[in-house]
């Protein structure tokens, strides 16, 4: 891993976070992509010309900076981001949840495919300002939550979730959620390529992906990723 942040560039853990300091900062750390898997969307990633892509987790700590999840691609919202504008059906018309959104990938999709409404849920606050940039790069509206929204019903069609079973706790806290919503006749549609707390059973597979993905955030160049809904 190499340096520091470059001279004069925004170090979240020195200044106040403000939609303003967040765009710059990632303004200065990425560029508009395709995600190899979805070309039809742009986000602004990191990308191997850029400080963020090579730091550690240790190493964004250090300067005061979460994990920026919102900075790449991952390979279960690439998979559910697919599935949704290749079924626009699934969401057309519809109040739609993208929960964990981080870059706003799978949020874009549905509002790509005909959402009426599409929240955009995360708790990173650098995730609002990606968002929006990401959304306006797009030309599509998408409004951020930027709440712990498990447990809650906002009445939400169907909610769309990516890449969210890698962490025991979390995903005891999402089933119960999951399935209340399903209970009450939402949908809810994950993407996953292989997390370890994904349930073994319980979902329907819809669709099944093969995401090119980054070296440095996976373990493989490409993951098998699974849409699923939940039955």
């Amino acid at each position: 891993m190499e340096g520091s942040l470059p001279h004069g560039r925004p170090r979240p853990g020195d200044v106040t976070l403000t939609p303003a300091t967040a765009e710059r900062f990632i303004r200065d750390n990425t560029v508009l992509l395709a995600p190899p898997h979805v070309p039809e969307i742009l986000l602004h990633l990191a990308d191997e010309a850029h400080d963020l892509w090579r730091r550690t987790e240790e190493e964004l700590a250090e300067i005061g900076l979460p994990p920026p999840f919102w900075a790449f691609a991952w390979a279960g919202g690439q998979g559910l981001a697919r599935y949704i504008l290749d079924h626009p059906q699934t969401v057309r018309e519809l109040k739609v949840l993208d929960f964990a959104s981080g870059s706003g990938l799978v949020a874009i999709a549905a509002a790509k495919a005909g959402a009426a409404e599409v929240a955009a849920a995360d708790i990173d606050p650098f995730c609002e300002t990606a968002i929006r940039l990401n959304a306006d790069a797009n030309a599509v509206q998408v409004h951020f939550l930027g709440a712990d929204c498990i447990g809650t019903d906002e009445g939400w069609d169907i909610v769309l979730a990516g890449d969210v079973f890698y962490e025991k706790p979390f995903a005891d806290r999402l089933i119960p959620w999951f399935s209340a919503l399903k209970s009450r006749g939402a949908t809810v549609l994950v993407g996953d390529p292989g997390r370890a707390y994904l349930p073994t059973s319980g979902f329907e597979r819809l669709a099944v992906y093969e995401v090119p993905v980054t070296r440095v955030l996976e373990d493989a160049e490409v993951k098998k990723t699974k849409v699923l809904r939940l039955v």
